[in-house]
């Protein structure tokens, strides 16, 4: 029963929950009891829930209502992924999404039941700490208390009334944090993990004893499986009190995640008084904020270049590709078949099972396409440094208690953070960058030392180059991770020996490594297991940079030339378009040559870029068109006339290097593709970006600012090329925000793009991404007065 109490006020529910609802919860010696929990959920505009409580689990308790409330379906869904139970749920056939690509729900149903151990993830949960366990019971009773209290009838349209949608428990939280924290390891070599067999007698014949590394393509097994370049990224920009307009500290926080699954943000202020009190988003299914502020702190994070796994080359036993030999000794690798049930095209139903091959390393995979294959002679295992790795919420609990920056890097000195840096900064003007994160212990003498024999150890260079996999050679003992003492866990690098950076003025990263986190102190001298060094910048680092520099050497500064919130949205929303800067002039005089001008094609697209701004706003003319020529011609060989300069990586390369006859007409071809491409479209080869670029919602277009990964746009959206329905948007800018501090607190501002529901029909589907498009901040409220004084408020209380 619902009864109206105070201004938008309402009490939810008053029946005792009984603890037999959390049947099946109980893991690691924990006490999953919904007992005594309570919450008070204010929400104010754009639905941002403000949840206080007593305690942590009360406040998780609040989260997991409100998250539900708007993101039920999404939830539900990948607890049946997690679990192993798509191809039972949805068909066999159909696809899912693990790791940001797509995987058949068979295959995906089979590396879940076996990759995740329950065993091992429940025994791990039973060393976070009390508080930890405790914000777990809260999620999973807020959680399993929508579901009671929202009949199946009343649900999202994506979810009515159906069985897949069920009650949570422990061990279905400790497999969707799994499955978050392999994204960049066993997650991303999910197939190959699946696809791995012992070879028949007769094909392990037929292979050749010496791999043709040169016939490798590895640029092809890199875009499969986009471990150097992966879709997902952000930037984040930290200032000190030398660097800001009023000596205190100043952060943007712009990551680009997915804008469908579970790695969504969410938008969550937390209270629990005299305990924690943080702002921020979260990602789906976790019980804590993961990227925000307090009075005192503001973080975010971007994706590390670090390696989360290595693969190991196995020596097998002749006659035998089930037995592997480490120092000349046999050891047999384990099997574990798992059965999971499949819904065929029919309706009909058949059980099915699937044999996968373990070793003291990991799982074993084939890749031939990689140079990878399982022989008579020869396996690959992966050891994953992310696996049972339950650290992660203690880690951010801390961050969000935190004080100043020292006790952030002391917060992620447990080694909780799976696969991001770390960008923070605080109230007394003080800036850090951290990749202080899980990582495979293997010195750059190591990686030398321990390639394996033969051909090998080129396959393994190629790999590091090519794919960023680090391939080392598992028939021998010492080529294992290195366990140092000072690392809290066993066979990771220690945080110590990890690039961290602490100054008054700036640091700043849009994933490349920690090489080039402030210019005038580069990171050197780190394993490439922690990422390259000296080499070729993204273009969204090199045009941060330039900003920054810009602002702070003067030339487009405030008084003082330092930055405030207000400049700070400026550089970001301006959406400058570095790639134009770099080449376009080049392109536009060899438009002239008369070979060009006979071409009609290539005379109309030379003319439309003529008409350009070089920006990727709306309203930015033949914006679309340069996207889809410098998407065609970025990666043409040799296309810069000005080569990378490591002593110079923020302003090389650039130019095109038109004097080359094959390059130059591989540029030509380019851009009449895609002249040719936006006529099919349908659209004019000046079309305003807005025109082509935007998102379609219930109430209509909603035109998008923004760029590519390659057209070094700080505001990346990641869209599929132009087509008659425009340039779709499904990765980019989603959850962005300002966070400065004045004498009362934190002064924060932040959009999450695709607003705070999954579901069409929700008012909060939608909301911000028409404040995005209109390049329009949200203040977020964090003060008492501020929750109070916002004209949309509303009040609900959550208990027994």
């Amino acid at each position: 029963m619902k009864q109206r109490i105070a201004r938008g006020a309402t009490v939810l529910g008053t029946a005792a929950l009984a603890a037999a609802a959390m049947a099946g919860c109980a893991t690691g010696g924990g006490n999953w009891s919904e007992q005594g929990l309570s919450a008070e959920i204010r929400r104010t505009s754009f639905g941002i829930p403000h949840i206080r409580a007593n305690d942590y689990a009360g406040v998780a308790f609040g989260m997991a209502y409100a998250y539900a409330q708007e993101n039920v379906c999404l939830m539900a869904d990948q607890v049946v992924t997690v679990s192993g139970e798509r191809s039972a749920t949805f068909g066999a056939d159909e696809t899912t999404e693990v790791s940001f690509k797509r995987l058949r729900n068979s295959d995906a149903d089979a590396f879940f039941r076996a990759i995740i151990d329950d065993d091992a993830i429940q025994a791990s949960v039973s060393n976070q700490s009390p508080e930890a366990r405790e914000l777990l019971r809260g999620y999973i009773a807020g959680y399993n208390r929508y579901l009671r209290d929202t009949p199946p009838s009343q649900r999202p349209a994506a979810c009515r009334n159906a069985a897949w949608v069920r009650p949570i428990t422990a061990l279905d939280m400790a497999r969707l944090a799994e499955e978050k924290g392999i994204q960049a390891s066993a997650g991303a070599l999910a197939a190959g993990i699946v696809a791995a067999a012992p070879p028949a007698a007769a094909k392990a014949a037929a292979v050749p004893a010496t791999l043709d590394v040169a016939a490798i393509d590895f640029d092809a097994v890199n875009r499969d499986l986009q471990l150097l370049d992966p879709p997902i990224g952000s930037n984040g920009w930290a200032f000190g009190k030398s660097a800001t307009a009023n000596g205190k500290g100043l952060l943007l926080g712009n990551p680009h995640f997915p804008w469908t699954t579970t790695n969504r943000f969410f938008e969550a202020h937390l209270t629990v008084p005299g305990k924690m009190d943080v702002m921020g988003a979260s990602i789906a299914s976790f019980p804590i904020i993961s990227i925000g502020f307090n009075k005192d702190v503001a973080w975010t994070h971007t994706v590390s270049t670090a390696r989360r796994f290595t693969l190991f080359e196995l020596k097998l036993a002749e006659g035998d590709p089930t037995t592997y030999l480490i120092d000349g000794k046999p050891r047999k690798m384990t099997t574990k078949t798992v059965r999971y049930t499949a819904r065929l095209a029919d309706g009909r139903t058949e059980s099915r099972t699937h044999t996968f091959y373990m070793t003291e390393y990991g799982p074993v995979l084939s890749m031939p396409a990689a140079g990878l294959p399982w022989t008579a002679q020869k396996a690959y295992t992966l050891r994953d440094a992310n696996r049972n790795n339950t650290r992660s919420i203690d880690t951010w609990l801390n961050i969000a208690r935190a004080t100043n920056v020292g006790e952030i890097r002391d917060a992620i000195g447990n080694l909780g953070i799976p696969w991001v840096n770390t960008i923070a900064t605080d109230r007394t003007g003080r800036a850090m960058f951290a990749d202080v994160s899980v990582t495979p212990n293997v010195s750059t003498a190591m990686l030398g030392q321990c390639a394996p024999a033969g051909d090998g150890a080129v396959l393994a260079k190629k790999l590091m180059i090519g794919t960023g996999m680090v391939l080392l050679d598992g028939s021998r003992g010492e080529c294992n991770w290195t366990v140092d003492a000072a690392s809290p866990v066993p066979g990771l690098v220690p945080p110590s020996a990890m690039p961290v950076l602490i100054r008054d003025d700036f640091v700043a990263n849009s994933n490349d490594s920690s090489w080039l986190t402030n210019p005038a102190q580069k990171l050197e001298g780190f394993s490439p297991v922690l990422g390259p060094q000296a080499v070729p910048q993204r273009l969204r680092t090199r045009v941060g940079l330039m900003e920054i520099g810009k602002r702070l050497s003067g030339v487009d500064g405030l008084p003082g030339n330092r930055f405030d919130v207000e400049s700070l949205q400026a550089v970001l929303f301006r959406d400058r378009n570095l790639a134009s800067e770099l080449v376009l002039d080049d392109l536009l005089r060899a438009c002239g040559d008369k070979a060009v001008l006979a071409d009609g094609d290539l005379r109309d697209g030379c003319a439309a870029l003529r008409k350009w701004d070089r920006r990727s706003n709306l309203e930015s003319r033949a914006a679309p068109l340069f996207r889809e020529f410098w998407m065609r011609a970025h990666t043409i060989p040799n296309i810069y006339a000005v080569a990378f300069n490591p002593a110079d990586p923020v302003n090389t390369p650039r130019g095109l290097h038109m004097q080359d006859a094959k390059v130059n007409a591989a540029v030509f071809k380019a851009l009449k593709d895609a002249v040719q491409a936006m006529h099919k479209a349908g659209f004019a080869l000046d079309a305003p970006l807005g025109e082509v670029q935007a998102a379609k919602s219930p109430n209509g277009r909603i035109p998008l600012h923004g760029g590519e990964e390659y057209e070094g746009v700080l505001n990346k959206l990641q869209s599929k090329p132009v087509s008659a329905d425009g340039m779709q948007v499904y990765f980019g800018t989603s959850y962005v925000q300002t966070v400065g501090f004045d004498d009362n607190g934190p002064v924060a501002q932040a959009l999450l793009v695709y607003g705070q529901s999954i579901d069409p029909a929700s008012p909060h589907a939608w909301d911000q991404m028409q404040q995005f498009s209109a390049k329009r901040w949200i203040s977020l409220p964090f003060s008492e007065q501020a929750i109070a004084a916002d004209p949309r408020l509303t009040v609900a209380k959550l208990s027994q």
